[in-house]
């Protein structure tokens, strides 16, 4: 009986010890595989100027991407660093001293920049401001800028870009404050796309008592409606100057989550879900001549299309367009490139599959949006404009 005990645990831990190999080697496999994927030297400007933390999340899942497809830097043959290549705010350790750096590109810069880059991605150019660098001060209204908004600069670049027929990738607030009118206005013409001047977000509470919920809100609903807030439940709210419009769960919403659908021929095309639940801020635009790829979708009660209508809105409005003659002009109108993950999977080929680990089956798992709609996206749409160059 004993031989017997002693054989079985023999075989348990045989089973254990095996498994536990694999374990650890499935990671140094991939690696593995990861580093012998062949290289694609392409030179990418980034424009963050959003970056309160040391995360750098307003643009780190770009370069996650870029890595992980091996996308390297011509002059150094070296993959991106989210911590150092790109152009904007750059706080400093310790965080707690508050001190920060800049890296801008100036006017003299511009057509040599121009001239040696291939793609240029304006991840986020709303900047800091002084409640968002110096934690725990009153949020009860706006706070000034300390860095940020789309300048002249920002706009000559992007028009010696596009001159150039090169690639351009811009998203969310590239318009809205803290960008300067004048700015906001020929960067739409340039991209031949028309700012409403509607911005918007999900909130999975609308109960003020949340930790970080926009207090600020509240003051502007009190403003226009004359009546206290009173939302507890999730929903969005969406702002334009002073006017603004809130939609609760079970009252003018049916799910709360904004979706950004896709028809067919894109998903084929791109890669992504046909449906995807997004939780970031969004604006809404006229794409005038752009071909509309993705769009937001609303799930509205009559009671909700009735307050949209009213503010001259609709429960569809374009999440991604691309203009359509050259095709190498994208605005994406979500705060798409925002997303928290270890830096280090980048390095891992086939870290997708481990879906479970990184996101679920759940139709309302924003974690989705990264995984099954914003990175198929963008390697489809560099992967595309990388050969295009590779045949000239």
């Amino acid at each position: 009986e004993y031989i017997q005990i002693y054989s079985v645990m023999k075989k348990t831990l045989l089973i254990v010890v095996i498994i536990l190999a694999v374990i650890i080697a499935l990671p140094v496999i991939n690696l593995i595989r990861w580093s012998l994927q062949i290289k694609k030297p392409l030179d990418i400007i980034i424009v963050d100027k959003t970056v309160p933390t040391l995360e750098r999340e307003h643009h780190k899942p770009f370069s996650w991407i870029l890595t992980n497809d091996r996308y390297v830097k011509k002059e150094s043959n070296t993959g991106y660093s989210y911590k150092k290549d790109y152009y904007g705010f750059f706080p400093q350790r310790p965080l707690r001293d508050k001190k920060w750096d800049r890296n801008d590109y100036h006017l003299a810069d511009i057509i040599n920049l121009a001239n040696k880059s291939d793609a240029i991605y304006f991840t986020d150019t709303y900047g800091v401001f002084f409640n968002d660098w110096f934690r725990g001060i009153n949020k009860s209204r706006k706070s000034r800028k300390i860095y940020g908004g789309l300048n002249n600069t920002d706009f000559l670049l992007l028009k010696e870009m596009k001159d150039r027929n090169k690639l351009i990738i811009m998203e969310y607030n590239s318009f809205d404050y803290p960008t300067a009118e004048f700015e906001s206005v020929r960067t739409q013409e340039k991209l031949g796309i028309s700012f409403s001047g509607w911005t918007g977000k999900y909130f999975s509470s609308l109960d003020t008592t949340t930790t970080d919920f926009p207090i600020w809100m509240t003051a502007m609903y009190r403003k226009e409606y004359r009546k206290p807030w009173t939302f507890t439940k999730p929903g969005i709210v969406i702002l334009k100057e002073k006017d603004i419009v809130v939609l609760e769960e079970g009252k003018q919403l049916k799910n709360p989550i904004p979706r950004i659908v896709t028809d067919d021929a894109s998903v084929q095309k791109y890669g992504v879900l046909p449906s995807v639940a997004f939780d970031q801020w969004f604006d809404i635009i006229d794409p005038l001549q752009n071909k509309v790829i993705s769009k937001f979708k609303l799930d509205t009660t009559p009671l909700g299309d009735t307050l949209l209508v009213n503010n001259s809105l609709m429960n569809e409005f374009p999440a991604v367009v691309q203009e359509p003659v050259r095709q190498r002009t994208y605005y994406f109108s979500g705060d798409f490139a925002t997303y928290d993950l270890p830096f280090w999977t980048a390095r891992v080929k086939g870290v997708e599959k481990l879906k479970g680990v990184f996101f679920s089956d759940k139709p309302d798992d924003t974690r989705r949006f990264f995984w099954l709609y914003y990175r198929p996206l963008i390697n489809t749409v560099f992967n595309d404009y990388y050969t295009s160059l590779k045949k000239k």
